[in-house]
């Protein structure tokens, strides 16, 4: 899956030492966290959408104001919103 940060699939961070895979590909995490809410978060959008993979999800934010993103799969296309505490989904919602 392509992903816009270097670091922290979540939220670019290079501290760390965190990895699991998620939708196949071993991923970099800072810590279990991260990990926990990036799962959750593909797993989100993919019952919204109904999608079987994505191929690409784009992150801009961060843990208090919450992430604004953009998800592919295929010629498909979500926006969304999520915010999350401790990596359980708190608040979730698709833009039209």
């Amino acid at each position: 899956m392509k992903r816009n940060y270097e670091g922290c699939a979540l939220c670019d961070g290079t501290w760390g030492d965190y990895w699991r895979e998620i939708e196949g590909e071993n991923t970099f995490f800072c810590c279990s966290i991260c990990a926990d809410a990036f799962e959750n978060m593909v797993n989100r959008v993919k019952k919204e959408t109904g999608w079987k993979k994505i191929d690409s999800v784009s992150i801009e934010g961060n843990y208090s104001k919450g992430r604004d993103c953009v998800a592919t799969s295929g010629d498909n296309r979500v926006e969304y919103f999520f915010r999350h505490e401790d990596g359980v989904i708190t608040e979730f919602r698709v833009k039209s």
